[in-house]
């Protein structure tokens, strides 16, 4: 009998590096996981995948723990096939594990939790004017894109660079002291590989809220369960 949820990454499922995190609101028994590129290779998946110049990037992570770099385009295709697919096979809520902007993913009667759709609102409900939030994300190709994104928020927003994947210390350290000179009031980190070491390791150096985009929408989809 299909579980009433399914997780939906745009790298491979189930997202181990997550998992922890999903499981503390999203329990197994309720919940499945599939992945874009599951059962793919390597070659496969740049073939199908690859971004080429010019074309908008995201990032996930494949089961060996590597970063693959992904066209937006391609992945908005695939996961609109993959959604079909999976809302054909009776789940009734489809959670995308991506905080990407996608304009054309539909269900029939399924519901779609799209982060990109819930979790800006969310922050802008929360700052006061004037105020600044810091948006992390992994790749510098991102911080253009997320221009749009963002607008709702009442001042501008500032941006640093640290892969969750690829990242360590240092690079963490450097976008900390990025976002406190660009005076960051509350911080996002905006990529569905971010967890609670790399919140708990910018908010100690930073002061401020840090938020992980993951916890928050699976925070909302474990209201959607039976």
């Amino acid at each position: 009998m299909t579980k009433p949820l399914v997780t939906l990454t745009i790298g491979q499922s189930p997202r181990s590096d997550i998992l922890p995190l999903l499981r503390q609101h999203l329990p197994d028994a309720l919940t499945d996981h599939a992945g874009l590129l599951d059962g793919l290779s390597a070659a496969e998946i740049a073939a199908r995948f690859a971004p080429a110049a010019g074309d908008r990037v995201l990032v996930s992570r494949l089961q060996s723990g590597e970063q693959v770099r992904l066209a937006a385009s391609k992945v908005e295709q695939g996961l609109q096939r993959k959604i079909s697919a999976l809302e054909q096979a009776g789940y009734a809520t489809i959670l995308l594990l991506c905080t990407g902007e996608f304009s054309r993913l539909r269900t029939q009667r399924a519901l779609l939790l799209e982060p990109d759709r819930l979790i800006p609102p969310l922050i802008c409900a929360m700052v006061q004017q004037q105020q600044r939030v810091g948006i992390v994300v992994p790749v510098e190709e991102q911080i253009v894109e997320q221009a749009g994104k963002w607008q709702q928020l009442p001042a501008q927003p500032c941006f640093a660079v640290a892969s969750p994947y690829q990242g360590d210390q240092a690079t963490f350290a450097d976008a900390a002291n990025s976002l406190k000179a660009q005076g960051a009031a509350l911080v996002v980190l905006d990529c569905m590989g971010y967890h609670q070491q790399h919140r708990i390791g910018l908010q100690q150096r930073l002061g401020v809220p840090v938020l992980l985009s993951n916890q928050l929408v699976a925070r909302l989809a474990a209201e959607l369960l039976p």
